[in-house]
């Protein structure tokens, strides 16, 4: 047992969130590597994903259009080709939004409502 409070809620969208946005701006190095790029887009449409079920779990439902876009988008089975300025900032813009859903997605502690009784 410790001595510490049991936080009130949990990120559990934070890891993904934060390794999707390491993910989006590495393949920045990798934008003209078709062969390599294929890899990101495995990366980041599959932990788009599991961002959307995190955002379903914690009923922030907003969260998942973005998201559904973002694995639509970067989807490795039928690629889109994008290039250019706007392809980069793209990216950014993923990566933001990566990390804001892993930062804003929460959801109720249990162990801390059982604590509280």
């Amino acid at each position: 047992m410790t001595s510490y409070p049991t936080p009130e809620f949990r990120r559990p969208a934070l890891a993904p969130g934060i390794l999707g946005a390491i993910v989006l701006l590495a393949g920045l190095a990798l934008l003209d590597n078709a062969g390599g790029y294929l890899f990101i887009r495995f990366g980041v449409s599959i932990l788009a994903l599991i961002l959307c079920v995190f955002a379903y779990q914690a009923a922030q439902w907003w969260w998942i259009v973005g998201l559904a876009a973002i694995a639509v988008v970067w989807n490795p089975v039928v690629p889109f080709e994008f290039h250019g300025q706007a392809w980069v900032a793209a990216q950014f813009v993923g990566a933001l939004l990566f990390v804001a859903v892993g930062l804003l997605v929460k959801v109720k502690n249990p162990e801390d409502r059982n604590r509280r009784r």
